[in-house]
């Protein structure tokens, strides 16, 4: 793939391993350019953090790009396998530095592509290329065995399309060239990589026309031949190099479109699908081939894209749920339903993010062991991880799935998180042992699902539930509790909780600050086993004295209080109020609490 002009331009494009990472930088002769991250570099590459400050040179020169890794680099880069501290790199061919990949393209790469016009145009029957036999089926099988190695090992698309390339060459022996293209939907077939057998014929141009019939009219390989007859010559154009070419189409996720295109020439024409000349019947067994190559990579690119949702979807959903996604997408677009919300927040962050000024990273791994307790019990009650904000976690359930156990299951996984980090602080020793928590759950209506932009979405839940689960979170900190929860909820679990798994008891009305609406608030007490010091006489006598202070009898409901075990913390919300005004409730006392701030 040597250029052929005496003064080409060149393109080095760097991809990187993730979606954003790419750049391309024009190579003109004679010129020297600096590769490295520091931004006096000619080419800048920010985001491998394997990549020196001052790494490599790169030179234009007869015809190629000469290759120098500087001293003062600490990693190696690597050429065709083999680590290289200086090469020559032809047309088309790339290098790695970390997880960078350094591909040497023309400028015009991209929209690359002849429009000859082909005195034959043969489309393949699928079940005629059935009956096809190969010559040498011990190789093929050989070839494609490599396959799935070839494609999963590829960091890159640009290594993917380089390994394809080669793969499709070793496997369709009588091919001179061939080439990976994307078609664009309304947009011209674009050449993301092609490879010649000597590396010294040139550059390659598929026919764009020869793309377009079989990836958007015929839909199925197409073979176009440039070789006529001797009466026929003049009336044609040949394809210069190459008299046949077939383009195989490779369907993708994702809305997109490849092709598989191939190229050379043979000793006698290829004049129909008929002919039974040993090299035509060879041709469609290549055809045949490379179908079967199409096939492979189409599947494969859809259980890796699967794959890829599926692990991008296990941090949002519990195992029953994943499997109930899996036979229908559809469960994901979002819709108006009754919900379940848990707002979960980490005590005190912002103190010991000041004093971990000099430790950032290892008080972010404090708070993503956190946040992992969190996710683990939202997960195994059978709840969607919505969103992390910094040291919080919202979950919430009756979506996908409605369930009659969802707001259950939103309760059983915050006793679940109480109780993990009531068993961290007994343990000095670990990481997470002076953190504590703070946990809201509401119930009400909510349109869930995949929520946000065009460019991007999220799973998340959206509605005035959601922040009600946050304020009451907030409110937490107020009235001494761990867990607090709106009436809908409490109610729910008054009616259908086990004692033995998770109990109730009323703290309070209270007019959240921005919220016209009152909100009766509960606490969710863990069972007597875990919560022996409470018992349920205690939650009774508890409940009836926020009766009496919502009553305006705060000296009966002061006596109340008073029999709370000292360590409850509950009890000093109320009696505040009480010890300020005498034990004597205001004239105008209503029962409700407003909040003035956040």
């Amino acid at each position: 793939m040597t250029e052929t002009t005496t003064n080409p331009v060149y393109a080095l494009t760097a991809a990187g391993p993730d979606d954003g990472q790419l750049l391309e930088q024009l190579l003109r002769p004679g010129r020297t350019y600096l590769i490295g991250r520091d931004a006096t570099a000619d080419i800048v590459v920010p985001w491998d953090d394997r990549i020196s400050r001052r790494h490599a040179r790169v030179t234009v020169r007869n015809g190629s790009v000469d290759v120098e890794r500087l001293e003062s680099a600490k990693n190696p880069v690597f050429f065709e396998g083999l680590q290289k501290d200086r090469f020559r790199a032809p047309l088309g061919r790339h290098f790695v530095v970390g997880e960078t990949v350094f591909q040497i393209s023309r400028p015009d790469t991209a929209t690359a592509v002849s429009s000859e016009e082909p005195i034959r145009q043969v489309t393949f029957d699928r079940a005629e290329l059935e009956k096809v036999r190969y010559r040498d089926a011990d190789k093929r099988i050989a070839v494609l065995a490599n396959l799935p190695e070839v494609i999963g090992g590829a960091r890159t698309e640009a290594e993917l399309f380089d390994r394809l390339c080669k793969l499709i060459l070793a496997g369709v022996s009588i091919a001179d060239a061939a080439a990976i293209l994307e078609i664009p939907k309304d947009e011209p077939p674009r050449l993301r990589h092609w490879e010649r057998r000597r590396e010294t014929a040139g550059e390659f141009r598929p026919s764009n026309r020869l793309v377009v019939d079989a990836v958007r009219n015929e839909r199925r390989t197409v073979l176009h031949v440039w070789n006529a007859p001797a009466e026929e010559a003049e009336e044609y154009t040949q394809m210069a190099e190459f008299d046949w070419a077939f383009c195989t189409p490779v369907i993708v996720p994702s809305g997109e479109a490849w092709a598989l295109y191939v190229a050379g020439r043979l000793d006698v024409p290829y004049l129909d699908g008929r002919t039974p000349s040993a090299q035509s019947l060879d041709l469609q067994a290549d055809v045949k081939f490379t179908e079967l190559v199409a096939e492979i990579i189409s599947a494969v690119r859809r259980v890796n894209v699967l794959e890829r949702e599926r692990a991008a979807f296990r941090q949002f959903f519990a195992p029953p749920v994943l499997s109930a996604l899996e036979g229908n997408p559809d469960l994901l677009e979002p819709r108006e339903t009754d919900v379940t919300v848990l707002f979960c927040d980490l005590r005190g962050f912002s103190q010991k993010a000041e004093a971990a000024a000099d430790n950032l990273i290892g008080l972010l791994n404090r708070v993503s062991s956190a946040l992992e307790i969190m996710t683990e019990q939202i997960h195994k009650y059978g709840g969607v991880t919505a969103d992390f904000q910094g040291d919080a976690a919202l979950g919430f359930w009756g979506w996908p799935i409605a369930t009659r156990e969802a707001p259950l299951d939103a309760c059983r996984a915050a006793l679940g998180i109480r109780a993990a980090f009531d068993d961290i602080r007994a343990d000095e020793s670990h990481p997470l042992a002076n953190f504590s928590m703070g946990i809201g759950i509401a119930h009400g209506r909510a349109v869930a699902g995949k929520i946000g932009t065009r460019d991007q979405v999220k799973i998340t839940a959206f509605g005035p539930v959601v922040n009600l689960a946050s304020r009451l979170e907030g409110m937490t900190k107020k009235l001494r509790v761990p867990i607090a929860m709106d009436d809908s909820t409490a109610a729910l679990v008054r009616r259908h909780l086990d004692s033995h798994h998770g109990r109730v008891r009323n703290l309070a009305t209270i007019q959240p600050y921005g919220i016209e609406t009152p909100v009766r608030v509960s606490e969710l007490v863990p069972p007597l086993e875990e919560c022996p010091e409470l018992t349920d006489e205690l939650l009774a006598t508890y409940d009836q004295g926020v009766a009496h202070f919502e009553q305006g009898d705060w000296e009966a409901a002061h006596r109340c209080f008073r029999k709370m075990p000292e360590n409850d913390r509950a009890q000093d919300f109320p009696e505040m109020y009480i010890v300020q005004h005498n034990r004597i409730a205001p004239p105008d006392w209503d029962g409700v609490i407003r909040m003035s701030s956040k």
